[in-house]
């Protein structure tokens, strides 16, 4: 075992080891925010910053094989997509009347 494969082996670590956190962090936050925009936002950090460090592990554990394109080519669809998705969710939602926590707290 050379030095480079312990280093690949320790970035890819770190790097599941930070989407598991993620992933865990992100459904505590679904769980516990009062309201729908703030669970949007942490069901976006989530998937965003969890599926992406993990396949970015997977990626770099795989090395040189004919999988890493389609790893590298999923890791930028989650990147891309999951934000988008979650922004038109949150403009449909605040277009058709739903207020965000804070503003009903005043009205009440």
């Amino acid at each position: 075992m050379n030095w480079l494969s312990v280093m690949r082996d320790a970035l890819a670590i770190v790097l599941c080891s930070m989407g598991v956190f993620f992933f865990f962090v992100g459904t505590i936050g679904m769980l516990r925010f009062p309201d729908f925009y703030t669970r949007t936002h942490a069901a976006t950090k989530c998937d965003t910053v969890g599926a992406g460090s993990i396949l970015l592990a997977l990626a770099l554990l795989r090395g040189l094989s004919p999988d890493v394109p389609k790893l590298l080519l999923l890791a930028a669809l989650v990147l891309l997509s999951s934000p988008t998705a979650s922004h038109a969710l949150s403009r449909a939602a605040y277009r058709t009347g739903l207020k965000p926590w804070f503003a009903r707290q005043e009205q009440a």
